[in-house]
């Protein structure tokens, strides 16, 4: 058995592999369960006691060769592929990599909020998750008032005290806490998700985007609403855009409008997508009721305001001339690999 084991550490003394998968059968060999070295031991119970001593340095100097052997075998085979790694021909072409691209949404979006914001309007969010006061009351929305089936609202939990909580049906509910927790000059934007009780189509949908602003000052007139409205348009969609102003009803402005800009497509000659009139709705606005600056304790003697709206689907529609808002909640990567901005 001595002449054995002094053959066995020969023998591992010259073992050589060129992968992994050949250290790992060495492994096996030696150090497994069914192994050489547990034959070995095995054997080693039936040896006479006056050789047990010697026998078993031996063995125990086979295992700490096998053990060495494995290991250097394995980091020599480490050594070769971190070599190979860094002698790679590195003027070959890289593997292509699948980029992603933003949302239309969200170029669109902070397209927007970079315009306003050259100008001097700061963003603001609120909570999704509302009260019937900042979403209805504060804005002029007296109980039971008709303009309130305007907006199917989802009610989540009705209250005794009748300020429900509700998801927010527009981002008006953040002017209101700005209003009530910062004094005048206020000049802010408000953009977030918003949600109707609306069937679902190329043309609605139960939830969609907004962006808000909000302009309240000492003398502030209609005539600056306008002047930041036709900026906004111009950036936005070209320098030869027209805006019109149509008068609307709100109830949280008055004067109240609806704003027009000239069709991008036809330039305003008239098109399908126009329906002939050379003009795109856009948004609402007007100047800021003196009952929502009082509600929210800023003195409407002193002090006047207007306030617009948008929903940045539509603009996102008129931007890129899609006809379907239902694709932007598909994540249909065919659709959004289309889109691509600085933004």
């Amino acid at each position: 058995m001595k002449e054995r084991i002094s053959g066995e550490i020969t023998k591992v003394n010259e073992l050589v592999a060129s992968e992994i998968n050949d250290v790992e059968n060495i492994r096996i060999q030696y150090l497994g369960k069914k192994g050489l070295l547990n034959d070995l031991f095995a054997e080693f119970k039936v040896v006479p006691s006056d050789q047990k001593k010697e026998i078993g340095v031996l063995l125990n100097n086979l295992k700490i060769a096998i053990q060495n052997k494995i290991e250097a075998l394995r980091e020599s085979i480490v050594q070769v592929e971190e070599s190979k790694s860094e002698n790679e021909d590195l003027t070959k072409p890289a593997t292509e990599l699948q980029l992603g691209s933003r949302h239309p949404l969200s170029l669109v979006r902070n397209e927007i909020i970079d315009i306003f914001t050259r100008i001097g309007y700061v963003v603001e969010e609120g909570p999704e998750i509302e009260d019937d006061w900042h979403v209805f009351s504060a804005l002029n929305f007296p109980p039971e008032h008709p303009a309130r089936d305007m907006q199917d609202t989802f009610f989540i939990e009705n209250r005794e005290d009748g300020n429900h909580a509700v998801l927010r049906t527009h981002t008006s509910s953040v002017q209101v806490r700005t209003m009530e927790t910062q004094k005048p000059p206020i000049r802010i934007i408000a953009p977030g998700r918003v949600f109707r009780n609306e069937a679902i189509s190329a043309r609605a949908h139960c939830i969609f985007h907004q962006i808000e602003g909000l302009y309240i000052d000492k003398g502030v007139s209609f005539a600056d609403l306008k002047q930041n409205l036709l900026y906004f348009a111009k950036e936005m969609f070209g320098e030869n855009t027209k805006i019109r102003l149509r008068p609307s009803y709100f109830p949280f402005t008055e004067p109240s409008a609806e704003m027009d800009i000239s069709c991008n497509l036809c330039a305003g000659e008239g098109c399908n997508v126009c329906k002939g009139t050379g003009w795109l709705e856009i948004m609402g606005c007007g100047m800021v009721d003196p009952n929502v600056l009082e509600a929210s304790g800023i003195d409407s003697k002193v002090y006047s305001g207007f306030a617009f709206g948008m929903g940045i689907e539509r603009i996102t529609m008129l931007k890129y001339n899609v006809k379907d808002l239902r694709l932007y909640f598909e994540n249909d990567m065919r659709f959004l690999k289309q889109f691509t901005s600085v933004y």
